[in-house]
């Protein structure tokens, strides 16, 4: 036992905090005000507290990746989990961390970066903080945004239920692409990756985009949707885990049908790693029931965006499985952190 009377441990590595130690944390949590319909468990992307007519959707989000876009990336992965909760974001509140000896610059640029950001999806800045911290290698920001719903437009991730389909937009893996081509474009050169290529998956963030607001909008009203999940550390398979942990289901997965992006495909495998596990934000996981998949893939397709089906919610007891190429059933790969973190750590 340690002094404080907890386990010790090997140390944490970056990335999220493993799964089964969250769970724990969270269940030990006190739960008391009946208004808060949607609180924190795993997979679940944002809270939901009953406001009248309106019910007030909240996420809290860091971003310390991507330091030269990181107020604009706040503001978008802040949004992508309210409007993945059914909400329309509303108000944004940043605590920006500024390491010592920065130039004033690096403060106007961020600032500039949020107000950008969410006057493009309407948002709102509406308070925060900002400091001027000891010890950060690099900025960081923490974002928390407001969003509002409709009480029967409000899905927690636990609304995926056995027998509904399970949709995939964007493609895999917009954001890791991005942020390799960004960060390692000597190596991905010596590599042998085209630079037009290299160039494409660096402006992923704007083209295709890393928002999935219009996305959620537009399934929603193209049909019934049961849940809805952003993809974001531990990329896709992370987020199937996930969302199958929430609504107490397992999954099939078709490999064949998930739209991994060529360039997304090219870049991982020339630094070596897995883009099933790679950073997915721009992708939004929908589970509907079979009757509105034509629906709602023909609304998001006639928008402009990649969709389509990739699986099937099932009993939990059936587990998560991934049907491979050659039609052969097995595990759900699993990535206990994810590679961008692994990739840059190394």
């Amino acid at each position: 036992m340690s002094p404080a009377g907890n386990s010790s441990g090997p140390g944490l590595k970056a990335g999220k905090l493993p799964p089964a130690i969250l769970k724990r944390l969270l269940g030990a949590l006190p739960r008391r005000d009946r208004r808060v319909l949607v609180g924190p468990g795993v997979g679940e992307d944002s809270a939901a507290v009953a406001f009248g007519a309106v019910n007030l959707i909240a996420k809290s989000d860091p971003v310390t990746f991507a330091t030269d876009l990181i107020g604009w990336y706040a503001v978008h992965v802040n949004a992508n989990d309210v409007a993945a909760t059914g909400g329309t974001p509303r108000w944004f509140l940043p605590t920006v961390l500024i390491p010592e000896g920065e130039p004033v610059e690096t403060a106007e640029r961020i600032f500039r970066q949020i107000a950008e950001a969410a006057n493009s999806i309407g948002v709102e800045l509406i308070g925060g903080h900002t400091e001027i911290t000891v010890g950060l290698p690099r900025p960081i920001v923490c974002g928390t945004m407001l969003g509002e719903a409709r009480p029967s437009k409000t899905l927690p991730t636990s609304g995926a239920k056995p027998g509904n389909a399970v949709l995939l937009t964007g493609g895999i893996a917009i954001e890791g692409a991005s942020l390799i081509a960004r960060e390692r474009k000597d190596e991905l050169s010596a590599s042998g990756v085209p630079e037009d290529l290299i160039a494409r998956a660096a402006n992923f963030l704007f083209e295709p985009g890393i928002s999935v607001l219009k996305d959620a909008q537009t399934a929603m009203a193209a049909g019934i949707v049961t849940a809805m999940h952003d993809p974001t550390e531990g990329g896709l398979a992370t987020a199937l885990a996930e969302l199958a942990e929430a609504s107490g289901t397992g999954l099939q997965i078709e490999e064949k049908s998930v739209p991994v992006l060529p360039e997304a495909a090219r870049i991982a495998a020339a630094v070596g790693v897995d883009v099933w596990g790679l950073i997915a934000s721009g992708a939004l996981l929908i589970t509907c029931p079979e009757s509105d998949v034509d629906s709602i893939l023909a609304r998001l397709t006639a928008e402009g965006r990649l969709a389509a089906r990739i699986g099937t919610v099932v009993p939990r007891v059936e587990g998560l499985n991934l049907i491979d190429r050659e039609g052969n059933m097995r595990p759900m790969p699993r990535f206990d952190r994810d590679e961008i973190a692994r990739l840059f750590e190394g």
